[in-house]
C-alpha cells in the first residue's frame, strides 16, 4: 500500500511539476497535427465506446451502458474539438474552446452517476440508451453547427477566467469522487488493471487543469491533450477487458463488496488461495464450506465496523485460510463420526500452528493473514489457544474472525447435537461478550444478519451447508 500511494502521488506530482515549470512555455504546433491526433484518435475511441454500450445493453448491464455512454460522449466531444481545428475544415470558431472545456467535466459528471444504484440495474438500460442517444445527437449537432456556422458557438470559457476556474473545481470534484471509488476497489482487488484505472483518472484530473487554465499556444495545453486521450484509454481499456471476460467492471462504480472477494477468490485473491481451497475441499468438504461461510461473515462484519479496503482483503484471505492447518490433521480424526477423545482433540488444537507454517512456507501472504490463521481460536480473556493471548494483543480482525468462526460452528449440525438456532447462537455470543468475545463484533454480526433477513436476496447464501460427522 505504501508503494501504491507513492505511485499514485507520483502520477499526479510529475505532470503537475511539468505544468508548473514548463506549462506556459510558448510552442507552435501545426493545425493538422491537432486535427489528426484528436479527430481520428477520438473517433476510434468513440467507436469502441459504442461497442461497450452494445455489449452492456445485450447483457442487461446498466453499469456497462452508463460507462459506455460516458466514454462515448467524452471521446465524441474530443473528436468535435479536433474537427473544429481552425484552418482545416473551418476557420476561427468558438466550438473549439467550448468543446475543449466541456470534455472532462461532462464525462466526469456522467461517470459520477454510476454511484447511483438505480442506474446499474437492468431496468435502467433502456433509459440510459435514450440518454446516450440524446447526448450523442447533441455532440454531433454541436460539431456540425460549429463547423458550418463558426460564429454560432461562443468561445467560452476563456482560459483562466472565473467561469473556467468554477468549471475546473466542479470537474475536479467529479473526478475526485470517481478516483476515490477506484482507489477503494484497488485496495480490495490489488489488480494491476484497477491500478491503471486509478492512474488514468489522476491524469484526466491533471489534464482538466491544463485545458481550463492554459491556452493553445502553451506547452502545457498540448501536454494536457495527450494526457486526456491517454487517460481515457487507461480508464477505458481495463473496463473493456472486464466486460470481454463477462465480468462487471467495478473501479469506476466503486460498488465491489468484500463478500465478493470470498465468492470469487481466484479472480480477486489469487491462484494460491484458490489452490488451497481446492485441496481443503478434497480433504474435507465440510471444512471448506465452513471456511467460506466464516470468511463471508467476517468481511461483512468488517464492513459494518468500517475497516479499510486493505484490511478487508486481508480478512477475506485470512477467513478463507484460517483452517488450512486441518490439511495436516489425519483424516480419521478430522472426519471421525463421533465425539473426539482428549488425545484426538489435542491434535485438532494444533491446526492453527500448522496452518501458519503452511502459509509461511508458501509465502506471498501478509503478516495480517498469518496472525488470523494462528490466532482465530484466541479469546479476549486469555482462555483460547494456542498461545493464550488476551485483550489488546488481539487485533480487531482476529476478534471478528473468532466471533464468526464460533457462530458458524454453532449453526452446523453435528452427530452429537443439532444445529443451534440463530437466536440461540447469538445469545451465547452476547453472553460471552467482553469476556471471550468483543461486543462490537457481536453487535455488528447481529446487524449483518438483520440486514440479510430484510434483503430479498441474502448475499451470504453462497454455498449449501452440509452436516459434518466430526466434533472438531
Amino acid at each position: 500500500m505504501v508503494s501504491f500511494s507513492v505511485l499514485v502521488a507520483a502520477s499526479a506530482a510529475g505532470p503537475l511539476a511539468i505544468l508548473h515549470f514548463f506549462g506556459r512555455d510558448q510552442v507552435e504546433v501545426e493545425s493538422w497535427i491537432h486535427f489528426g491526433f484528436l479527430a481520428f484518435g477520438s473517433l476510434a475511441a468513440a467507436t469502441a465506446a459504442l461497442v461497450l454500450t452494445v455489449v452492456g445493453a445485450r447483457r442487461g448491464d446498466g453499469r456497462t451502458v452508463l460507462l459506455g455512454t460516458a466514454f462515448c460522449v467524452m471521446t465524441g466531444i474530443l473528436a468535435v474539438h479536433g474537427l473544429a481545428t481552425p484552418g482545416i475544415l473551418t476557420g476561427p470558431n468558438g466550438v473549439i474552446a467550448f468543446s475543449g472545456a466541456a470534455v472532462l467535466p461532462v464525462g466526469g459528471a456522467i461517470l459520477a452517476l454510476s454511484a447511483l444504484p438505480a442506474l446499474r440495474r437492468p431496468t435502467s438500460v433502456r433509459p440510459l440508451l435514450w440518454l446516450q442517444g440524446v447526448l450523442v445527437s447533441a455532440v454531433i449537432a454541436l460539431g456540425v453547427i460549429g463547423i458550418l456556422v463558426p460564429d454560432s458557438v461562443p468561445g467560452v470559457p476563456e482560459a483562466g477566467s472565473t467561469p473556467a476556474v468554477v468549471l475546473l473545481v466542479v470537474g475536479l470534484c467529479f473526478f475526485g469522487a470517481i478516483t476515490l471509488r477506484a482507489v477503494r476497489t484497488f485496495t480490495l482487488t490489488r489488480r494491476r488493471a484497477d491500478l491503471v484505472v486509478v492512474v488514468g483518472l489522476v491524469w484526466l484530473g491533471v489534464a482538466l487543469i491544463s485545458q481550463l487554465l492554459l491556452s493553445f499556444t502553451d506547452f502545457g495545453w498540448w501536454m494536457g491533450h495527450a494526457m486526456e486521450l491517454l487517460g481515457v484509454l487507461m480508464v477505458g481499456i481495463p473496463v473493456a477487458l472486464d466486460v470481454h471476460r463477462g465480468a462487471a467492471s467495478r473501479p469506476l462504480t466503486g460498488d465491489l463488496r468484500a463478500a465478493e472477494l470470498v465468492a470469487a477468490e481466484e479472480a480477486y485473491l489469487g491462484s494460491n488461495v484458490r489452490a488451497l481451497m481446492h485441496h481443503l475441499a478434497a480433504k474435507d468438504a465440510y471444512t471448506e464450506v465452513h471456511t467460506r461461510q466464516v470468511a463471508l461473515r467476517a468481511v461483512q462484519v468488517g464492513e459494518q465496523l468500517g475497516l479499510s479496503g486493505g484490511r478487508l482483503r486481508s480478512l477475506a484471505i485470512g477467513g478463507l485460510l484460517h483452517d488450512m492447518g486441518k490439511l495436516s490433521v489425519p483424516t480419521e480424526i478430522l472426519q471421525k463420526p463421533g465425539a473426539l477423545t482428549d488425545d484426538e482433540y489435542a491434535v485438532i488444537r494444533r491446526h492453527p500452528e500448522w496452518g501458519r507454517s503452511l502459509v509461511r512456507e508458501l509465502g506471498g501472504f501478509p503478516a495480517a493473514v498469518e496472525r488470523l490463521v494462528m490466532d482465530h481460536h484466541e479469546r479476549l480473556d486469555g482462555s483460547g489457544y494456542p498461545r493464550g493471548l488476551c485483550g489488546e494483543k488481539l487485533d480487531i480482525e482476529t476478534r471478528i474472525l473468532a466471533v464468526c468462526d464460533v457462530y458458524d460452528a454453532l449453526m452446523s449440525k453435528r452427530v452429537y447435537r443439532d444445529a443451534w438456532t440463530e437466536d440461540a447462537a447469538l445469545a451465547l455470543l452476547r453472553e460471552q461478550s467482553d469476556t471471550a468475545f468483543d461486543s462490537r463484533c457481536v453487535e455488528a454480526l447481529e446487524r449483518v444478519l438483520g440486514e440479510e433477513h430484510r434483503s430479498p436476496e441474502p448475499a451470504a447464501r453462497l454455498v449449501h451447508r452440509k452436516p459434518h460427522p466430526a466434533a472438531a
